[in-house]
């Protein structure tokens, strides 16, 4: 075990996503020390795994790239991935947290040159991408990567596998021998920025996710829509890779219900129109059915829904999905009942799309240290304890929304640290 310890007034912010950064970055400009930590091989969290987000609808380099030239430059932040936090102890202005950083097998030597994964017989399935395409047993966790440092799964490494990968490093940077490490550091605030996680859709059982290849989530759109993505930025149906000619949305897939999240997921039915762009950018007459309960649009954002509304080739139908039936042909039926007409639709579509919510990560993993969680499993901040949530670990919310958060919550963190 090791200890480190910032100047007066250190903040340990949990979670390296776009909340994370934001709030390490905004805390240490001012001049506190930052211990950044992220459970993940790389910063970037769920932003980096999409194609486009709001407000501009630009890609996550445009403001993953800034935050990371921001952080290389500030001297006053120290970054700690594939670490989370064993313990807190103590208490405002003076918390003594435990981490542990597991073995990443690859040191510091690494340059990400790519010759460990040319040598690699071994695959494993993508998580970046949802499992859609193989990598290799070695990988870089993604195009943006940073730190830009390949990662091992020892797990699924074959012997042929080890010995092929360190004989092609000639930088001597693989060492499978790597273990776990502890770490102790003092700072005076915490900022939990732990992010969300897509709610499991297996649980939804009547909408069949699993079952059929034609059924996926709203995620796994942003990333066949990406370049970088596992069809490289083709919208086709998994397995097959057929071409869109219809395609089904299923709103509130797990939001709004009793039975999962009793909450809204406040971005879903805007991601749903954002991904109607995609689809038509590729397929300018597929036939696009969204099914919605309700459509929440806030702002400045209900230009953006008036102009997939207006698209001749779609159609809205109120009413929640009580069914997917697997057809044949690898497509899917969708049935459901129109609110407003009391009609049953079953409308068969080449690929139907849940609109997943979002669950907050601390809510299904549990929290490391003694802290407030709403009913739903948010994280509640305590100013009084230096105790501060931002970003999806306070409620769920858009990119806007969260770096706004973040903000508020490096702020707070500041001003506890500076009693």
């Amino acid at each position: 075990m090791t200890d480190e310890q910032g100047t007066s007034g250190a903040v340990l912010v949990v979670g390296g996503g776009i909340s994370g950064l934001t709030a390490a970055l905004e805390t240490a400009e001012v001049g506190n020390d930052v211990f950044l930590v992220e459970k993940g091989p790389s910063l970037g969290g769920r932003v980096a795994q999409l194609n486009q987000y709001f407000p501009k609808l630009c890609p996550p380099s445009c403001g993953l790239e800034i935050n990371f030239r921001r952080l290389k430059d500030n001297r006053k932040i120290r970054t700690y991935t594939m670490t989370t936090v064993k313990s807190v102890t103590g208490g405002p202005g003076n918390y003594e947290v435990t981490l542990i950083t597991e073995p990443r097998y690859v040191n510091s030597n690494c340059t990400a040159c790519g010759d460990c994964t040319a040598a690699c017989p071994d695959e494993i399935a993508n998580e970046f991408n949802f499992g859609m395409n193989n990598c290799k047993a070695v990988y870089l966790p993604h195009e943006m990567a940073f730190p830009r440092r390949y990662i091992v799964k020892k797990s699924a490494l074959s012997a042929a596998g080890a010995a092929a990968i360190k004989a092609a490093c000639k930088y001597d940077a693989i060492d499978l021998e790597m273990q776990p490490e502890t770490l102790t550091i003092k700072v005076a605030s915490i900022i939990w920025a732990t992010g969300w996680v897509p709610y499991e859709p297996t649980k939804m059982e009547n909408l069949k996710f699993g079952q059929s290849k034609a059924i996926v989530t709203n995620m796994m759109i942003e990333r066949m829509a990406a370049p970088n993505g596992p069809t490289g930025g083709k919208i086709v149906r998994p397995g097959d890779n057929k071409a869109i000619e219809s395609i089904a949305f299923v709103q509130c897939a797990g939001s709004r219900d009793e039975n999962h999240l009793e909450y809204c997921s406040h971005i879903c039915c805007m991601a749903t129109f954002k991904q109607m762009s995609y689809v038509r950018e590729q397929y300018p007459n597929a036939k696009i059915y969204v099914f919605y309960i309700d459509l929440r649009t806030p702002g400045k954002y209900e230009k953006f829904r008036e102009v997939r509304m207006a698209d001749a080739n779609a159609s809205f139908i109120k009413g929640k999905v009580a069914d997917i039936i697997l057809e044949a042909d690898g497509g899917v039926t969708v049935v459901a009942e129109n609110a407003l007409t009391a009609e049953k639709i079953s409308q068969k579509v080449d690929m139907a799309v849940l609109a997943t919510g979002m669950q907050p990560s601390l809510g299904l993993q549990g929290a490391p240290a003694e802290l407030k969680l709403d009913a739903s499993g948010f994280v509640i901040s305590d100013f009084d304890k230096a105790m501060i949530s931002a970003g999806c670990a306070k409620k769920a919310a858009d990119v806007v929304t969260c770096t706004q958060s973040s903000t508020a919550a490096a702020l707070k963190a500041i001003q506890v640290s500076r009693r």
